[in-house]
């Protein structure tokens, strides 16, 4: 796993970018927040479910300045047919956001997600800032689907932390009250 507060590993790969297969680089991105989302496979059964999570959600992530890079260890090709079939037969069509092919699983394994019994990637997710630095990691285990509004507490609160100086507590949500991160802070905060 790689350490949070680091420089995220960098990376190349194809992708299916607006329906086409391109080669894509994670300096592609550069000067934006990234959310890396890690997925196990293509035609699978939680996967859709994050994925469409993902993309009815889209614009607030957008909003954020943040791109959105779903990544499996399946090739572009797969990506594409997936993409190419309807969500009502367990498809991802729709879907808008880069979807970065992990053929030889060296991004998985570079980020520590790598399931190397199974072969595919454990949902990692990644949030770096706009220098890809690491700034939120988690990981679950496949059967274990992700929480979107999560994921955007998580953005505020790094937006929320570099904008005001202010740590933020437990449970924070965008609009109450955070706290300077001093012994006169915390105690301004539970006053």
């Amino acid at each position: 796993m790689i350490t949070i507060g680091t420089q995220a590993p960098a990376f190349s790969c194809e992708a299916v970018v607006n329906k086409q297969i391109k080669h894509v680089s994670l300096t592609d991105f550069d000067g934006s927040y990234k959310l890396l989302f890690f997925y196990p496979l293509d035609f699978t059964f939680v996967c859709p479910t994050e994925l469409h999570a993902l993309q009815e959600n889209l614009h607030e992530f957008k909003q954020r300045g943040v791109e959105v890079l779903a990544i499996s260890v399946d090739s572009a090709h797969a990506h594409l047919a997936w993409l190419n079939t309807p969500k009502n037969r367990g498809g991802i069509e729709g879907i808008t956001y880069p979807l970065l092919a992990d053929i030889t699983k060296s991004i998985a394994r570079d980020f520590g997600v790598l399931n190397e019994q199974a072969g595919v990637a454990l949902r990692g997710t990644f949030l770096l800032d706009k220098k890809n630095v690491m700034q939120h990691a988690t990981v679950n285990n496949l059967s274990l689907g992700r929480s979107v509004s999560e994921l955007l507490r998580i953005i505020d609160a790094l937006m929320h932390v570099e904008k005001a100086g202010e740590v933020c507590p437990a449970n924070w949500e965008s609009g109450k009250k955070a706290m300077l991160p001093t012994q006169e802070g915390l105690k301004q905060y539970f006053q």
